[in-house]
């Protein structure tokens, strides 16, 4: 080293910081790398993408190939600054050296490059893992050296050192809220509703047992022309006296081709019918969607473990909970059901389903019990009630205004008196 000019030592000195910078540089931007982005690019033929790709498929070897790189020049560039302060200072320059050079390192060497690699990742990663993957090649057997007690260690310690990158329904759908303008606020909203169909049960979407449209064939054959000619069904439920016997859906074309054949009559109804298909409650709508489509179905019955059928979904029910409404329905929609009174409080019916209501009036009410607002109500009291009581139920005062065959027929929702569970008004 005394055969080398100070100036020398400083330009070398110079070199070894920058170098420090790169590594640094590379590691931070690698790692920040978007790895879905990545993924894509890398399927797209994006040769820098693919590249990186590769040399992230193994994490463990990159980290060894970087550290090796940078441990080594900031030794180096320990080593000529301290020869260069004592030349400069004398004894005084070791204590010069450790401080400056732990500065300028700190400066320029780590805290400087990082920032701008976490900033710009793409822009550092992509032109480094040039220069990387020719390193590999010299350095493979410290590299596997390093990594080979690394990973021992990690086998004694009973560590997993492998990186699962997939993600969870959770974080999907946090990915999904922040993608901003990158994916339209309607799309955004449908990837939302698929994901929470995992969440819900045909129960929380079908039609309940009381509002099924349905045709008794027992009934004279000119009440069953009138409802037929009154139904806004494709396919209607067919039963014998009760709806729990029933006997099978039928299509309102095949109706129409027996009135074209002159050979409509209750007989030739029943040899149309199609045989029901049956549902069990509890089953997540993202399973019965499936279901749907594996079994070429598109409506079908609820039935309890007693078989006793509770309500009625079809495809298209659960197709809205993904789109939203697109088809006519009999029910009415909840702002039928909702009359805002001039105080800011509402009347609501109370077969209004409590899911709906949440939905368009942006509420909280409970979804875990009673689909509508009267068997909430009902639940919550535990009897039945008079007209004019008032109740808080999940902390909005609720008012009963109407009871009519030991059903809440009318009650008033004053939301703007709402108080959360701490007891403070949103």
């Amino acid at each position: 080293m005394d055969s080398i000019s100070t100036s020398t030592l400083l330009i070398v000195l110079v070199i070894l910081i920058l170098l420090s910078a790169f590594f640094s540089s590379s590691e931070t931007g690698l790692m920040s790398l978007n790895r879905y982005k990545l993924r894509h690019l890398a399927q797209t033929k994006h040769k820098a993408a693919r590249r990186v790709e590769k040399l992230l498929a193994r994490p463990d070897r990159l980290l060894g190939l970087i550290l090796i790189g940078n441990n080594l020049v900031n030794i180096l560039a320990s080593a000529i600054a301290t020869i260069v302060c004592i030349r400069l200072f004398g004894d005084l320059g070791v204590a010069i050296a450790t401080v400056g050079l732990t500065l300028v390192v700190l400066v320029f060497g780590e805290v400087t490059p990082k920032t701008l690699a976490a900033m710009f990742p793409e822009r550092i990663a992509y032109p480094a893992s040039w220069v990387l993957k020719g390193l590999m090649v010299p350095l493979a057997p410290f590299v596997w050296l390093i990594n080979g007690i690394t990973n021992l260690l990690l086998k004694l310690m009973r560590l997993d050192h492998r990186k699962d990158d997939s993600l969870n329904t959770e974080e999907l759908r946090t990915i999904v809220n922040e993608a901003g303008t990158l994916i339209p606020q309607r799309h955004q909203e449908m990837l939302i509703s698929i994901l929470d169909l995992d969440k819900m049960t045909v129960e929380n979407i079908m039609v309940p047992r009381s509002e099924i449209y349905a045709i008794d064939i027992n009934d004279d054959w000119k009440t069953i022309l009138r409802q037929l000619a009154h139904c806004a069904h494709t396919k209607i439920l067919l039963y014998r006296d009760n709806i729990d016997d029933v006997v099978g859906f039928l299509h309102a074309r095949d109706a129409l081709r027996l009135v074209a054949k002159d050979q409509f009559s209750k007989s030739s109804l029943l040899r149309e019918v199609d045989p029901i298909y049956f549902i069990p409650e509890g089953t997540p709508l993202n399973v019965q969607l499936a279901k749907f489509q594996r079994n070429k179905e598109r409506i079908g019955l609820i039935v309890d473990e007693y078989g006793d059928i509770q309500g009625l979904i079809t495809l298209d029910d659960i197709l809205e909970e993904i789109v939203g409404d697109f088809t006519t329905s009999m029910t009415p929609a909840p702002s039928d059901e909702i009359h805002p009174q001039p105080d800011g409080s509402f009347l609501v019916e109370g077969s209004a389903s409590i899911r709906e209501l949440n939905k368009e009036m942006n509420w909280h009410l409970p979804m875990d019990g009673p689909r509508t607002l009267n068997g909430a109500l009902l639940e919550y009291l535990e009897e039945i009630p008079q007209p004019n009581i008032s109740v808080r139920l999940a902390g909005y005062p609720i008012e009963i205004l109407e009871v009519e065959n030991n059903m809440v027929k009318m009650a008033r929702i004053m939301p703007h008196l709402y108080r959360n569970e701490s007891g403070y008004e949103d």
